[in-house]
């Protein structure tokens, strides 16, 4: 079902959660959404075939409350991507976001994601094909490089060769990605950051939108990047550590301070969890893996997340679970604090 037309204007990419395959799905978008009015969301990465031969509903479906949302497809061939924005537009997506930063040996396989940067003007008719059919920003993310070539030159003709394309906004994970050789997880940790070369783009296409992302963990962090760049996407912090993003529209948008508490984002959770089971039959722990970390770092949470995670307990209405939860973790050791 589309969930209505898209939020507008078109918020600034000031800071982003990103796309991260098996977490960022839906529910997870619905959580993130509790926390931070303002952040710029991403779906997990959806390819082109996915949405060719298979359920597009599956795929797209996500809740209005979401917006500002954007889709992330992985695709090489610039007809199905434009059959593939088009459906993100017509579904009321916000953005449609192209992945040249994937190094998975499964997605090489498919010819997309990192190795798509050794081949630049293919990814220019990509985004071209995009941007013909779609009224929706469409945006690149992408690494500074690929294997062990440390050239400024390569990233900077990437992203010149592309933005006469049509592309303005360049969302930079700034490591290498190396194609053989190393897990997905080992291509987020070994290959080393090199902010300056993103900061080098950014002076060098002072029009564009320039969004880093890599190893981003702090408020103080994203404020330092701000200072010199359009904007931050962070991973798995946000993922792990999910009650820094109620911090965010105060810190970095300007908002008014929030009177939330994890006890009151717990409970709307709790909600949603009911309306998803009524409503699609959705059990409620798939929901409830993406809140893990919402006390994280405070006594007491790993009692609480030892009760949101058994499975035993999934016959039980959410609300029950939660009364489970407050109980193997009461109020005054901390568990329902603000901080």
């Amino acid at each position: 079902m589309n969930p209505g037309p898209a939020s507008t204007p078109f918020p600034a990419h000031r800071l982003s959660v990103a796309p991260m395959m098996d977490w960022t799905d839906r529910h997870c978008r619905y959580f993130h959404r509790l926390l931070s009015r303002h952040a710029l969301l991403y779906t997990e990465m959806v390819t082109t075939g996915a949405l060719v031969h298979g359920d597009v509903a599956r795929h797209l479906r996500f809740n209005a409350e979401e917006h500002p949302v954007a889709l992330q497809l992985g695709g090489s061939e610039p007809a199905d991507l434009a059959h593939c924005a088009k459906l993100g537009q017509d579904w009321a997506y916000d953005e449609i976001n192209l992945n040249c930063g994937c190094p998975s040996e499964r997605v090489q396989r498919g010819a997309f994601g990192a190795c798509l940067m050794a081949e630049p003007q293919l990814v220019a008719d990509c985004v071209k094909a995009m941007v013909d059919v779609v009224e929706v920003p469409v945006t690149v993310k992408h690494r500074i490089g690929i294997d062990k070539g440390e050239s400024y030159a390569f990233v900077r003709d990437f992203v010149g060769t592309v933005s006469e394309a049509g592309c303005s906004t360049f969302i930079v994970h700034a490591r290498n990605a190396w194609l053989k050789g190393l897990s997905p997880k080992e291509n987020r940790e070994v290959p080393p950051l090199r902010y300056e070369l993103v900061h080098r783009l950014k002076r060098e296409f002072p029009e564009l939108t320039l969004v880093i992302n890599g190893g981003i963990t702090t408020g103080e962090q994203v404020a330092a990047q701000l200072e010199a760049l359009d904007g931050v996407m962070v991973g798995r912090e946000a993922y792990h550590n999910p009650w820094w993003l109620a911090s965010w529209d105060q810190a970095f948008f300007g908002a008014a301070s929030s009177e939330q508490t994890r006890e009151s984002v717990e409970s709307r959770m709790v909600d949603y969890m009911a309306s998803q089971a009524a409503d699609h039959g959705t059990p409620w722990p798939t929901i409830a893996r993406h809140m893990l970390g919402l006390r994280h770092g405070l006594p007491g949470s790993r009692r609480w997340r030892q009760v949101w995670s058994d499975h035993r307990l999934k016959s039980l209405h959410p609300r029950e679970v939660m009364a489970l939860a407050h109980a193997a973790a009461p109020v005054g050791e901390g568990v329902l604090a603000h901080a």
